[in-house]
């Protein structure tokens, strides 16, 4: 008793190092600096449901997992788990029965899809992150961005990607119930929140809408029916999800061909940005991606007035992207001096077909975000940290280039996500200056990105 009392204090203190932290999806609002570290990693357990708890960061000293687990192997030789049917970590001799059972479950997991990567510690950082996303996500389908306070709250966008993950890697049940909580909170005019709590209810916090989720979203739908295809069948609120997304976003353009100004993954206020009264790339990029998608939905359907419907609406939005941004490089915003956003990715496979314009922006992009230790920003203008490298961003890069068939470059920067995890081999939001492990982890959009970043490495994935 007095042990768990005093494990408790210990934690305690360590989570309120970050409780004034203000998080977002993948969480990429400006910050005065790196905040505090936490934990390295989640303890779970091969049970149902899936439960987790952050590993005291005392505890951690020599400690790793067992491979292919969530089991925390201590550095006195005992394992701390999650047993099957209960919510709190136990720590047991090694030899516990108990132990065996959820690694076997993990591991059986884990060989019931695919784990992509083609080098060892690729292949070690996938499969951890897949391990982490089943953690993050719950037998409801509430997949959440990490395990703490203002993190564990799910962002539509964050749950598109896990979606994503989870189809790419042939973990079909996983994205289902995924899928089946976006389209059980979606409004009925077919928006999202900008988050919700794990039990549906959205979050009150006066957060404007942030249209990119719907994009998002219709992506992930598309995706999920082209990697599974018993999706659609199996899956009656997909469609009616996605006509009513789709229906939102392509009602939503203007005269100009581009949805209004909204919030997109920096979390940074419409009016905050160079050009208040249009939309960042951050916003426009993934609409169109989302408009190609739910028209490829719509043709497979048979759908042929929504198909038109769509298609007619991302004509005119990748009119206005070619009008607007391609003149000045696909910065963020459609003006001179906005300067380059890792969004220009979105622009890229396997979002969209390759282009060479696009192409020539990414590298630009890449060249003037990444940091002299590796690692990127989220933009040039980004008002954080100068020094702190986003994860999330960094395996933005990393998927476009593995998805446009650049090994070499997506594989350094795989490199480099690999050699910045936490000390349990675990995804964080950042790096700071020195190299280290900031802010919670795992987090799980960088997860889900690098699972398909290596996914795009083994075979091409589908482009809407």
């Amino acid at each position: 008793m007095a042990r768990d009392t005093a494990r408790t204090v210990r934690r305690t203190v360590a989570l309120l190092l970050v409780a004034g932290l203000a998080a977002t999806c993948g969480a990429t609002m400006p910050d005065p600096g790196p905040p505090a570290w936490s934990s390295p990693g989640l303890v779970g357990g091969g049970g149902w449901p899936f439960a987790s708890e952050p590993l005291d960061p005392l505890e951690a000293d020599g400690a790793a997992y067992v491979p292919g687990s969530s089991a925390v192997l201590l550095r006195d030789g005992r394992v701390q788990v999650i047993p099957f049917g209960t919510e709190e970590p136990v720590t047991m001799p090694r030899d516990d029965p108990r132990v065996a059972v959820a690694v076997r479950a993990e591991r059986s997991w884990l060989d019931a899809g695919r784990v992509p990567g083609r080098m060892p510690a690729h292949r070690d950082m996938a499969a951890r992150a897949l391990l982490d996303l089943r953690l993050l996500t719950a037998p409801s389908g509430a997949s959440t961005a990490s395990w703490y306070g203002p993190w564990r709250l799910v962002w539509p966008r964050d749950s598109a990607f896990a979606m994503a993950a989870f189809s790419a890697t042939g973990h079909a049940a996983e994205a289902r119930r995924v899928c089946r909580f976006l389209a059980g909170v979606q409004d009925e005019d077919g928006m999202w929140a900008a988050r919700y709590h794990p039990d549906g209810s959205a979050v009150t916090d006066g957060r404007g809408v942030q249209l990119d989720g719907l994009g998002w979203v219709l992506w992930a739908a598309w995706f999920q029916s082209r990697m599974d295809p018993g999706a659609v069948a199996g899956l009656p609120e997909l469609w009616p999800m996605v006509r009513r997304a789709a229906d939102r976003l392509s009602g939503s353009l203007g005269a100009d061909g581009l949805p209004p100004p909204s919030s997109d993954y920096w979390e940074r206020d419409p009016g905050d940005e160079q050009d208040p009264r249009r939309p960042t790339l951050g916003v426009v990029a993934p609409a169109l991606t989302g408009l190609r998608a739910a028209t490829a939905l719509a043709r497979d359907r048979g759908a042929a007035q929504d198909a038109q419907r769509w298609e007619t609406a991302a004509g005119r939005l990748s009119a206005a992207v070619a009008r607007q941004f391609a003149p000045y490089g696909y910065p963020r915003s459609p003006v001179g001096g906005s300067g380059m956003d890792a969004a220009v990715t979105f622009l890229a496979p396997p979002f969209a077909a390759p282009d060479p314009g696009v192409a020539a922006a990414v590298r630009t992009a890449a060249r003037k975000l990444r940091l002299p230790g590796g690692g990127v920003l989220p933009g040039e203008l980004w008002a954080g940290h100068r020094e702190v490298a986003w994860t999330p961003e960094t395996a933005m890069f990393a998927l476009a280039a593995a998805a446009s068939g650049g090994y070499g470059q997506g594989a350094g920067w795989l490199d480099w996500l690999a050699a910045h995890r936490t000390s349990l081999g675990v995804l964080p939001e950042k790096v700071d200056e020195d190299g280290r492990p900031a802010a919670v982890a795992p987090l799980g959009w960088t997860a889900a990105l690098v699972v398909l970043a290596m996914a795009a490495q083994d075979q091409p994935l589908p482009v809407p």
